[in-house]
């Protein structure tokens, strides 16, 4: 089976550096262009079925790299939400620098330890801990040739491929996940996958172009 996991588009956070983890913030305008790139890049592609986290930025950049007709097909699973940032939601670095110093210097170096303070904050062991199994979900009773679509967010990309390419979660730094990216994984099994493209946004993005988010 093959997995076309996608990251969604830009928002308006993404752009000003916000962590917004669960807060549900839509597409900007320059988002919108990049799923429906993601959807140009996509049109001749077989996708035998796809799977969004509920969250708007991701069911919209699904939406719109399935196209109007295959739009129907999408499902949903709460397993793929975003991190939940808790008490960082909406704040900027600059202002999680002046509250939380210590917390945001060990989620730069060493973020497998982190538990994201307050009300919904979480880890991301307990990040990993439910997108895989949603993931396992999405491709129960797929064929060898049939071909799924996952859209999700950055730090659940980052723990499906970390488990994938047998890395520890305190290497999660060491690749990144652009707006509207596309990976390929390829196997027999949800636990024989291989990483055949990483964050690949070459549909919307220049060679040397992507612009680093720092709000993850």
């Amino acid at each position: 089976m093959k997995i076309l996991l996608a990251r969604h588009g830009e928002t308006p956070w993404n752009a000003e550096g916000r962590y917004q983890g669960q807060v549900d913030i839509p597409l900007s305008a320059v988002g919108i262009a990049q799923a429906a790139a993601l959807g140009e890049r996509l049109a001749g592609v077989r996708i035998d079925r796809a799977v969004a986290s509920p969250l708007a930025r991701a069911t919209r950049t699904a939406q719109l790299a399935l196209g109007e007709t295959r739009a129907a097909q999408l499902l949903f699973d709460e397993g793929l939400l975003e991190i939940g940032h808790g008490e960082w939601e909406g704040l900027l670095a600059s202002e999680i620098a002046a509250r939380d110093p210590e917390r945001l210097h060990a989620w730069r170096h060493a973020p497998e330890t982190v538990q994201m303070p307050g009300a919904g904050g979480e880890s991301l062991q307990q990040v990993q801990d439910r997108a895989w199994p949603a993931l396992a979900r999405a491709c129960a009773g797929l064929a060898a040739d049939d071909t799924l679509l996952v859209v999700a967010h950055d730090a659940v990309n980052r723990v499906v491929l970390a488990r994938v390419l047998g890395i520890p979660l305190a290497r999660l730094w060491t690749f990144r996940q652009a707006p509207a990216t596309l990976n390929l994984l390829e196997g027999d099994a949800v636990d024989s996958l291989e990483v055949v493209r990483l964050n690949d946004c070459a549909h919307h993005t220049a060679f040397f172009g992507e612009a680093k988010h720092r709000a993850l």
